[in-house]
């Protein structure tokens, strides 16, 4: 049964509560609902505020729904994609106005973390004093100190040092300080190393659940930001060596007999909790139309890659006329993708420049896993263009667009089919199955997603040996991957870290949490500016922080919450 299935929903983390000096008050127990003080007592009790972090990590990542979608922040305004719907104050579409101490997001990113934190810091307070056993005790603690520390990974990746708070805060507090980047790793390290230790193997959880498997990935990560490598390589090292995990070489799944390849295999629905499939390591759970699902058929909700990573076909030109529109049917479930409106475009070095040693030999570059080439789809359409295909390399709106700005049209360009399910919708998203017409509820990527795949376990073990000094090693990883996806051996004297981020794109894609991987290498403005056109010109230096948001400045009147340098301190 999937672990977010059926959330159970509890009172969260109260982060600030008025005091009361009559004793009698303080003890009396409710009868008639759940407070503070009883709503942490069972073994369920416990693992229900457990649901609560996966919920709130799902959310964060995956579901905030709500114009313009921040969950998107980790990709847009990248190297790896940009806006295609050109207004400043959404979709990182200008870094000055997205990204200041007053806007939206900052708030948002801030806010989510902390409620992660908040709900870990309270079970991990309530359960010292449960009337559990040790083993429950010591299982609760390695849970919710993992949870703890992924919240301070995003906290300390986005906004450099942040307040470290690793108690429960049960009165109001206007006194916090920020502790150095390099401490939140080290609390990082500390919580991670204990859950690694201390939670099952993957073999021994529920799909949805996290492992010492997925803990020690995030511990060797915390090692690499802290500059800890030989470390970093011994905790990556046993995630690797497990018996419980593995690359998948093999076609497999629910669509294995149609044309594909076995990486067009791990995206499609149905594919990501089998057993057989042991390259996924933590995924993401959805279910359509159930409780807490996640997703549903009446209207857009959940991750919706679909809606913002494939082309706007709609408004699709014809490849004679570049100012004609060629009349697709839209939206339509096929390699089209789905109901697709262009927001989340690929920067060229995404589709173009780092395929260019296999770019007909990797898997990853394939015709179902990156289409570059389209069918046109409408029965309907004009007599001329029934078989045509658009070509997004020759289209002429392409090319001129290109050729102009660096950038592709947001009408046709290559997309990774990852983000849709092509001629695989639920059902209750056509409007006609039979030529695969949707509904305008559809949107969504309708599977479950990966949070962690083992392929990004060897991609931090090669940047830990690289920060070694052992190139070979880290090459060795590389190649681990790339031979999976029938890519050439990469040299030795071509590992950097450009490669490995590179390779990182290549393999992850928009699966990746770009912008976390960037800012912990500081290298946000560094790869934006170099590879995305859309935002070269309004990125600066140190956006690759994200400023302290102001409210929380404001309301910390008792001690000085200082501001990232290059942003205003005030409104």
């Amino acid at each position: 049964m999937k672990i977010l299935k059926n959330i159970i929903f509890l009172v969260s983390a109260i982060i600030a509560v008025t005091s009361c000096n009559e004793e009698e008050f303080l003890n009396e127990v409710r009868l008639d609902g759940l407070d503070e003080n009883n709503a942490y007592v069972t073994y369920d009790n416990f693992q229900s505020g457990l649901v609560k972090n996966y919920d709130l990590v799902r959310y964060y990542f995956y579901t905030q729904s709500g114009y313009p979608e921040y969950s998107y922040d980790h990709q847009y305004g990248t190297d790896l994609v940009h806006s295609g719907q050109h207004s400043a104050g959404t979709r990182v579409g200008d870094y000055a106005v997205y990204l200041n101490p007053t806007s939206g997001p900052v708030n948002w990113h801030w806010k989510t973390s902390y409620r992660i934190i908040a709900n870990s810091n309270t079970i991990l307070t309530r359960s010292k004093e449960a009337d559990l056993t040790d083993e429950q005790k010591t299982e609760i603690e390695a849970y919710a100190r993992f949870f703890r520390g992924i919240g301070y990974r995003t906290l300390s990746y986005l906004y450099g040092g942040v307040p470290l708070v690793l108690d429960e805060v049960t009165e109001p507090k206007t006194d916090f300080v920020r502790a150095s980047r390099t401490d939140v790793y080290e609390a990082m390290i500390e919580d991670f190393s204990f859950a690694a230790n201390n939670m099952p193997q993957k073999s021994e959880v529920k799909p949805g659940e996290v492992s010492q498997e997925v803990a020690n990935f995030f511990l060797a990560e915390a090692y690499v930001a802290n500059g800890q490598f030989s470390e970093a390589v011994q905790a990556a090292t046993k995630t690797i060596n497990s018996s419980n995990v593995g690359l998948m070489y093999e076609r497999f799944g629910t669509r294995m007999s149609e044309s594909g390849d076995v990486y067009w295999d791990l995206f499609r629905r149905g594919n990501q909790n089998l057993s057989e499939n042991k390259e996924g390591l933590w995924v993401i759970q959805f279910e359509l139309d159930q409780p807490a699902g996640g997703l549903n058929s009446t209207s857009q909700s959940g991750p919706l890659w679909e809606r913002h990573h494939p082309p706007l076909f709609r408004d699709a030109k014809r490849m004679d006329n570049a100012s004609v529109k060629a009349g697709f049917q839209w939206p339509t479930s096929d390699y089209t993708g789905g109901r697709g409106i262009g927001w989340m475009i690929p920067t060229y070095h995404f589709t173009n420049i780092i395929w260019q040693s296999d770019f007909d030999n990797d898997m990853r570059n394939s015709e179902y896993n990156f289409p570059r080439k389209f069918l046109f789809n409408n029965p309907n359409g004009a007599d001329d263009l029934q078989g045509v295909i658009f070509d997004s390399e020759t289209n002429p709106e392409c090319v001129n667009s290109l050729a102009t700005t660096g950038q592709w049209p947001r009408n046709l360009y290559p997309y990774q089919t990852k983000s849709t399910t092509p001629g695989n919708h639920p059902d209750a998203l056509y409007s006609n199955k039979e030529t695969g017409l949707l509904l305008g509820a559809a949107g969504a990527t309708y599977r479950d997603h990966y949070m962690l795949r083992l392929p990004e376990v060897y991609l931090i073990r090669a940047e830990a040996y690289l920060g070694m000094g052992q190139p070979d090693k880290a090459a060795a990883d590389l190649n681990v991957i790339r031979r999976r996806a029938n890519a050439s051996d990469v040299s030795v004297g071509d590992v950097d870290i450009d490669y490995i981020l590179d390779e990182r794109m290549r393999e992850l894609g928009i699966e990746e949490k770009r912008r976390l991987t960037l800012a912990r290498l500081g290298l946000v403005y560094d790869r934006t500016k170099k590879y995305n056109p859309y935002n070269a010109d309004d990125i600066e230096s140190y956006n690759n922080l994200f400023p302290i948001p102001y409210g929380e400045i404001e309301k910390n009147p008792g001690a000085e919450l200082a501001q990232n340098p290059g942003y205003a301190a005030g409104e």
